[in-house]
């Protein structure tokens, strides 16, 4: 049920967000990915503690062989586009409830844009 939910939540937050997702700077982005880099590289060779990031944008959650994904990720059945990676990133744990990552979330939509625009160059 919480899972639903979370779906749920996903599906107003990328509604609400696409707008911001227009003006994003990729070179910015770049910067912006300092945050992530701690757990997430865009080699495909590593994944760990999270898993790599190579070719996130398009591709369905859960999907990175060779990395163990919380229950809840795998249930969720996302494909990780602009207003889903979007809601994610503002607030993974309410929109995948249990998901293993700790981060609580990215609250600028300017920060999100950036980001989603870096992670569709890689």
């Amino acid at each position: 049920m919480k899972l639903l939910i979370g779906l749920g939540v996903l599906a107003a937050m990328a509604a609400a967000a696409s707008p911001a997702l227009a003006a994003g700077d990729a070179v910015r982005g770049k910067t912006v990915f300092a945050q992530c880099a701690a757990c997430h590289s865009f080699n495909p060779a590593k994944n760990d503690p999270g898993p790599n990031l190579k070719g996130i944008v398009g591709r369905k959650s859960a999907s990175v062989e060779d990395y163990i994904y919380s229950g809840a990720m795998k249930r969720s059945d996302v494909v990780w586009d602009e207003s889903t990676l979007n809601a994610y990133l503002a607030n993974p744990r309410v929109v995948i409830p249990r998901t293993k990552m700790p981060f609580a979330g990215m609250p600028e939509p300017q920060d999100r844009a950036d980001l989603i625009a870096y992670l569709k160059t890689q």
